[in-house]
């Protein structure tokens, strides 16, 4: 089996090295990744420019770092090597839940592989300060992967470890509300700046991703490509056939 492995943090994550290692013991492993962080990206693609890449080792793997977002690098990657059977993107530094899968690069990374018909997986774990222990993720990708593996019908999942996980639950997408607001700063040349930021309106949802990071549960989310909302779309058409 062929795995290509990208993500939306840079070629040098450690998070993407601890990913590769165990996609390892399942085929051949490619990482393909952006040369230097491309974060909230979502699923932009270079179109003014032509993409250039480099080889080198992690390792022993062998990588590509590519001057692209993270969905330029799947594209590229797949265009290279033939058949590509399987996509993973992460390990995330930062968690991918809720209105983060819209502009998450490394969602979009697993999506762009969703697009060309190639089954994927994004993985993303909490950002902390300091060094990550992949090794207490490393059973439970396992654990997501063999599951997958064994559900050739489930396109696209999103998976988020929780600090310390206790198992896995399937989950559903938070769809909870924000207040959005800027916080003006100055910066060291005397010029004001901005940072955007948020925080919750609505208390989390059972089941759903944020819920069971909480709870201290492998969030497990099945997506998809069609943004359709069907319940919508059939009520237009009760109301006003055309």
């Amino acid at each position: 089996m062929r795995i290509l492995v990208s993500n939306d943090d840079g070629v040098h994550s450690p998070g993407i090295y601890a990913l590769a290692k165990v996609a390892q013991t399942y085929g051949d492993v490619r990482v393909v990744a952006p040369d230097v962080e491309q974060s909230a990206m979502s699923h932009a693609i270079t179109v003014r420019r032509p993409l250039h890449y480099a080889v080198q080792k992690l390792d022993g793997l062998e990588a590509y770092k590519v001057d692209g977002t993270p969905a330029d690098c799947v594209a590229l990657g797949a265009h290279h090597w033939d058949k590509v059977d399987l996509v993973l993107t992460g390990i995330n530094l930062g968690l991918n839940i809720g209105h983060n899968i819209w502009h998450s690069g490394t969602v979009a990374a697993a999506k762009q592989a969703s697009f060309l018909g190639i089954p994927a997986i994004a993985f993303s774990a909490p950002a902390i300060e300091g060094d990550v222990d992949y090794a207490v993720y490393e059973p439970y990708l396992k654990q997501v992967l063999d599951l997958f593996l064994a559900h050739p019908d489930l396109p696209l999942l999103n998976v988020n470890f929780p600090d310390e996980p206790k198992g896995l639950r399937w989950t559903k997408m938070s769809v909870r509300h924000y207040e959005g607001y800027v916080i003006p700063g100055e910066d060291p040349m005397g010029r004001t700046h901005y940072w955007f930021a948020e925080e919750p309106r609505e208390r989390v949802e059972e089941d759903t991703d944020r819920w069971a990071i909480e709870q201290g549960y492998v969030s497990l989310t099945p997506l998809r490509l069609d943004l359709t909302d069907e319940r919508r779309l059939a009520a237009a058409h009760a109301a006003a056939p055309v």
